[in-house]
């Protein structure tokens, strides 16, 4: 094989290279953009209370309630991560400040400090609080954010 033509082979595998990474490149963004948004349940805190938030839910292993979360006032918080699970989500939440709650007539259990209890019933025999909660319907969406307002207002979601 003459020089020059090794000479041209070994300039133009390069621009091949280049070529080959630039597609790859195109090729992953455009998949990047078919994966699902990232989705959470948010709680924004409009009023001027710190509170406290506790959520119930049912996953495939059953019913389910965390807390607590604290939220300062006029920020929002993450209370779960990714593509929501179900439609119904439930909330009970304290005003560390002012008192009072925001509750509803479903009861689920809490405990005064972190927790993650499974299960609804037996509350009290099991050695936690029967709370009130309040349901959230997301309509099946896959992000929620709920907006706790002052008290002549109402805890909001959208």
């Amino acid at each position: 094989m003459p020089a020059s033509t090794l000479n041209q082979s070994a300039v133009s595998m390069p621009v091949f290279w280049r070529w080959g990474w630039l597609a790859l490149l195109a090729s992953l963004l455009l998949l990047g953009q078919g994966l699902p948004a990232h989705a959470d349940l948010k709680l924004c805190n409009t009023t001027s209370s710190r509170v406290g938030i506790a959520i119930g839910y049912k996953d495939p292993d059953g019913w389910a309630t965390e807390g607590w979360w604290n939220v300062a006032s006029h920020t929002c918080e993450t209370l779960l991560k990714g593509m929501l699970i179900g439609r119904f989500y439930y909330i009970h939440a304290i005003d560390y400040d002012r008192g009072g709650e925001w509750g509803g007539d479903l009861s689920m259990c809490t405990d005064d400090k972190s927790f993650t209890i499974r299960d609804t019933g037996d509350c009290v025999k099991r050695g936690y609080k029967r709370t009130g909660f309040f349901e959230v319907d997301t309509g099946e969406e896959r992000d929620w954010t709920v907006r706790l307002t002052d008290p002549d207002g109402e805890a909001k979601s959208q």
